[in-house]
């Protein structure tokens, strides 16, 4: 017997179906995450340090596990081999699976919310190729995009094939998706914690999905530093908090990290929209984002790839002021360039590198005007990263939480909450996930449980049959032709159509009842008379709850439909009984999926 096709009815049992699918799922994708890291450290390796010359530094709980002879650095090779790489990224994605590029998060929040966590089966296999060709051979951006889209994928096609209910794909989606950024940070509560808030843009977590995540999280975590061993990303001394009076520069980083998040926020979109109207080839344009960050990588190569052994050096107290704030500037334009053209990579990484930089600058000016209180300006770097994640990312949790396990510094969660939820208040218009929900409610998933907007979540074009033929009235018709007509026709309500073609007015039989026996005006009025001017029309892109307040206005029973781009365009009518039977039919489904939902219990 198939798990699906198991019905359990005790929740003991429930939990170990349940405990047995997110260990799977955790160590599928920690199997996709142990794939994606050896990709992408066998392309700087071997692209960046071997065939370029960079000599990178590296973060101190992350060291090479393919090495190649070093050659002297070649400017040249710095601009072909990013371009060549985003080249054939734009070719995979292009032709196999569009959806897998750009950064991947935001695909992944669409899969949950409005697709009912379903992911197609190619995305992981298509976004880790494009991944490897994109960041291992320069670009810059993070892994935790990849891996978001990677590890949901495998969650949600587990789903697929055992057949699984649509709210539990969503939560082995999520957990896939947990499992994943656990794994490759090396912080299984940040993959827990990251995927039930990511969701949404307010302060809000899908409780659903936390414990099935931190299952799958603990089981990724463990598979890959198995394989590549344990510890942190970052090696960081355990910088103990002892000074309230800390907190007054620390206020100043929060503020200070504030600009940096919007110019990151609108430099990405700005860039991704421009690239999104470029009309040319969708190949071409990853090809161009890389050149312009190989080009930048020639002044400034600390932004070649993930950029974390800079901010290691950083924590170790090896960069200027100056530096840092350059490479966090410069990290934002290549970042742009090379995630906002549509390269496969994330944001999240970036965001850990910027926010670094700066909280490293804020520290060491600091710490030249008030030694006495500042003795050291690692402790900012870290909080750096937490407060710049908070407000780019609208996860203050996670961002707390996450750098404290990526440096293995505990000590810093106090001055991480406050920077953390003031740049989370601060920046709150300004987000690098445009496809994150306000909350639950306004959350299509979560439609069954919330009814307030069901009727705004109708459009017309999901009711109205274009196919359905309606006889439209000459303006120059008179009105013996149209009684000729109507004796004929059993329609109730006559749109009205100028020369053109054009809608220009409408009337019901109700509007013509008292004159349509009428012989003596037969022949002196035209419809154009008859008909009404000010026409109450719909187009296809209308909400129902919009269109139902219209069949009120009047107490009429059909809406003449319209094209979205081109008011006069008639294109057919919609009444107030299909209306009302699609209400009726769709109220049923969501209580049938809500029926469901309780007597497939999960025990989480």
């Amino acid at each position: 017997m198939k798990l699906n096709e198991i019905t359990i009815k005790d929740p003991a049992k429930k939990a170990g179906k349940w405990f047995f699918l997110c260990i799977v799922t955790g160590l599928l994708a920690g199997l996709g995450a142990i794939v994606l890291y050896a990709l992408l450290n066998f392309g700087h390796s071997f692209f960046l340090e071997h065939l370029i010359g960079l000599d990178l530094p590296h973060p101190q709980g992350e060291h090479p596990i393919f090495h190649f002879p070093p050659r002297p650095f070649s400017p040249l090779l710095l601009l072909i081999i990013p371009t060549v790489g985003g080249l054939i990224s734009g070719l995979l994605v292009a032709k196999f699976c569009p959806e897998a590029g750009g950064h991947g998060t935001d695909a992944a929040i669409v899969a949950y919310h409005r697709n009912n966590g379903k992911i197609n089966i190619k995305v992981p296999l298509v976004k880790t190729v494009a991944s490897f060709f994109t960041l291992g051979t320069g670009g810059s951006g993070g892994s935790e995009g990849p891996i978001c889209q990677i590890g949901a994928g495998i969650g949600s096609t587990l789903a697929q094939k055992l057949k699984l209910s649509n709210r539990e794909m969503r939560i082995l989606m999520a957990a896939g998706l947990g499992a994943g950024i656990g794994s490759i940070f090396r912080a299984p509560l940040t993959g827990a914690l990251f995927a039930s808030e990511i969701l949404y843009k307010e302060s809000e977590f899908e409780a659903d999905v936390i414990i099935p995540t931190a299952i799958a999280s603990v089981v990724g975590y463990s598979l890959f530093c198995t394989v590549f061993g344990w510890g942190s990303l970052f090696h960081a001394e355990d910088f103990p908090f002892r000074n309230a009076l800390e907190l007054g520069p620390y206020t100043v980083l929060a503020f200070a990290l504030v600009p940096f998040v919007i110019l990151f926020v609108k430099c990405f979109w700005g860039f991704h929209d421009f690239f999104q109207k470029l009309n040319i080839p969708l190949w071409i344009k990853p090809a161009i984002g890389a050149l312009l960050t190989g080009i930048l990588g020639l002044f400034i190569p600390q932004v070649i790839g993930f950029s974390y052994g800079f901010v290691q050096e950083a924590l170790n107290h090896h960069v200027s002021i100056y530096l840092l704030l350059v490479v966090a500037l410069a990290k934002i334009l290549a970042t742009s360039f090379s995630i906002g053209s549509g390269g496969s990579g994330g944001v999240f990484g970036p965001s850990v590198v910027i926010g670094g930089c700066v909280g490293g600058a804020v520290g060491m000016a600091f710490h030249n005007i008030l030694p006495g209180i500042v003795t050291e300006s690692a402790p900012f770097v870290i909080v750096g990263m937490a407060g710049f994640l908070a407000g780019s990312s609208n996860v203050p949790i996670t961002a707390i939480i996450v750098v404290s396990e990526i440096t293995s510094s505990y000590h810093l969660l106090l001055p991480s909450m406050l920077v953390c939820s003031l740049c989370f208040f601060l920046c709150k218009r300004w987000n690098l996930y445009r496809a994150q929900e306000p909350n639950k409610v306004a959350s299509p998933a979560h439609r069954g449980e919330f009814f307030t907007n069901i009727l705004e979540d109708i459009k017309v074009k999901d009711i109205f049959n274009p196919r359905k033929v309606y006889a439209v009235i000459p303006e120059d018709m008179n009105f013996s032709q149209f009684c000729k007509f109507f004796s004929k026709t059993e329609q109730h309500y006559f749109p009205v159509v100028d020369k053109n073609g054009k809608l220009s007015g409408i009337f019901s039989i109700n509007d013509i009842r008292h004159c349509i026996f009428a012989e003596d005006l037969s022949h002196i009025v035209i419809m154009r008379d008859v008909a009404r001017k000010d026409v109450i029309k719909t187009t296809p892109s209308e909400d129902v709850n919009t269109l139902l307040k219209k069949f009120t206005i009047r107490n009429i029973d059909q809406i003449p439909v319209v094209s979205d781009d081109d008011p006069g365009e008639f294109l057919g009518m919609i009444s107030r009984r299909e209306v009302i039977d699609f209400y009726n039919r769709r109220i049923e489904k969501i209580q049938r999926e809500s029926q469901e939902k309780q007597e497939r219990y999960i025990p989480f």
